[in-house]
């Protein structure tokens, strides 16, 4: 049986980090910066990963964009979106 992550998508909430940073006019490298201010290590090359969903998150990294991007963590994740 083929795991979820061996799919081509390595995430479900990339799409709607995008979304909200940019939302917010934030660039990559200021989310980054932020997130370092609450112990979340994320690199600008990471988040960028994260939003192409070439990348995995861990459930501390989602707690910290959750916290810096000021959304609840259950609106990161798309109902609709279907796992390759």
């Amino acid at each position: 049986m083929a795991r979820i992550i061996d799919g081509d998508k390595k995430n479900m909430v990339g799409k709607n980090v995008r979304k909200f940073r940019t939302e917010l006019k934030m660039s990559q490298q200021t989310l980054a910066d932020k997130l370092e201010t609450i112990a979340v290590y994320i690199c600008r090359g990471s988040i960028c990963r994260i939003e192409e969903q070439t990348r995995t998150v861990s459930d501390i990294e989602l707690w910290g964009l959750s916290k810096i991007l000021d959304k609840p963590i259950n609106s990161f994740y798309d109902e609709n979106e279907k796992i390759d």
